[in-house]
C-alpha cells in the first residue's frame, strides 16, 4: 500500500511528540547525574543548572563509598529486597490461586474483605503495637511482613489466573494430579510474565524501604540503605561550611543515583516481561 502525504506527515509528528516527551523524561535523569559529578562551585556558576559537565569531579561517590557504613546497609537492602520478595510472591500467590477459582465457598466475601483494604488500613499507632507484640521490632521481619501482601498485587495475579485456560487444570485433575501439583506444575510455568512483574513491583518496594526502617528499626546495624544516605545527608547539613569539600546539593545527587542505579540496570532486562505482564494480568478479555 502506496502511503500518502497526510500519513507520513502524522508519521513525523507522532515521531516528534515521542522525541519530546522522551527529552522531557530524560533530562530530570541526566541533570541529577551531571550535578553529581560536577563541582559545585561550576553548577553556581551555570546559574544552577548543568546538563552536559565540563568539569568532572567522583568526591561525592568517594565520600558516600568511603563511608563504613554503606556496605552494611547495602547487604540489609539486598537481604530485605531478596527475602521481601521470595515471600511477597509466595504469599500473593497462596491467596490469588484460591480466589481465581469461581467455585472456591465465599469467594465473593473474600474479595469484598480484601479490596476493604485498598480504601481503610489499621492505622500507624495500631500497626506499630501489632509489630512490637509479635517480637519482630527491630528486625528484618519488621521491613517485610508488615507488607508482605499489596492488594492490588492480589488482583492482578488474580485476573491473570482466571485466563489460563481451565480445560488444562480439569485434564490434569482426570490424570489424579492434586491443587498443589496443578499451581506447581502448570500455574507457575505459564505465569512467569506476571510473576516478574509483580516481583519488580515489590523488588522496587524493598529496595527503596525507608518508611517502615523509619518506624520499626532503630538498630543502625540493620537500617537499610535508603535510612544510611539519609544519615549522611542529614549529617552534612549540620556541618556544612565553606569549607566542606562535598557540598550538600551534590551529596544529594550522587545519593539518588546510588539508590537508583540498581533498578536501573536491571529493569530494562525484564521491560517486555513487565509490560506483557501489566497488559494480561490488568484487562480480562
Amino acid at each position: 500500500m502506496v502511503r500518502g502525504i497526510n500519513d507520513r506527515f502524522f508519521d513525523g509528528l507522532v515521531y516528534l511528540v515521542l522525541a519530546a516527551v522522551g527529552l522531557a523524561a530524560l533530562f530530570p535523569v541526566l541533570y541529577v547525574v551531571s550535578v553529581s559529578l560536577t563541582p559545585f562551585s561550576e553548577v553556581l556558576k551555570n546559574g544552577g543548572y548543568v546538563v552536559i559537565p565540563t568539569v568532572l569531579t567522583f568526591d561525592a561517590y568517594r565520600e558516600f563509598l568511603s563511608r563504613p557504613e554503606i556496605p552494611r546497609a547495602l547487604m540489609v537492602t539486598i537481604t530485605i529486597t531478596v527475602v521481601g520478595t521470595i515471600v511477597n510472591l509466595v504469599l500473593t500467590t497462596l491467596i490469588a490461586y484460591p480466589l481465581s477459582k469461581r467455585y472456591l465457598p465465599g469467594r465473593h466475601t473474600l474479595l469484598l474483605l480484601i479490596v476493604f483494604t485498598l480504601l481503610f488500613n489499621g492505622g500507624i499507632i495500631p500497626t506499630y503495637l501489632v509489630v512490637k507484640q509479635t517480637g519482630i521490632l527491630n528486625t528484618i521481619w519488621a521491613m517485610i511482613i508488615p507488607n508482605a501482601i499489596w492488594t492490588t498485587n492480589v488482583l492482578i495475579m488474580k485476573t491473570f489466573f482466571e485466563q489460563l485456560p481451565e480445560e488444562l487444570f480439569e485434564s490434569a485433575r482426570i490424570d489424579g494430579a492434586s491443587e498443589w501439583r496443578v499451581l506447581w506444575q502448570i500455574t507457575l510455568p505459564l505465569s512467569v510474565p506476571m510473576f516478574l512483574t509483580v516481583g519488580l513491583f515489590y523488588a522496587v518496594s524493598h529496595w527503596n524501604e525507608f518508611y517502615q526502617a523509619l518506624l520499626y528499626v532503630t538498630d543502625r546495624n540493620l537500617q537499610p540503605l535508603q535510612m544510611v544516605i539519609r544519615g549522611i545527608l542529614r549529617q552534612s547539613q549540620q556541618i556544612e561550611n565553606p569549607e566542606n569539600l562535598v557540598p550538600t546539593p551534590t551529596l544529594q545527587m550522587a545519593a539518588v543515583v546510588l539508590a537508583s542505579l540498581p533498578v536501573i540496570i536491571v529493569y530494562p532486562f525484564l521491560q517486555r516481561h513487565f509490560t506483557k505482564g501489566v497488559l494480561l494480568g490488568s484487562i480480562k478479555g
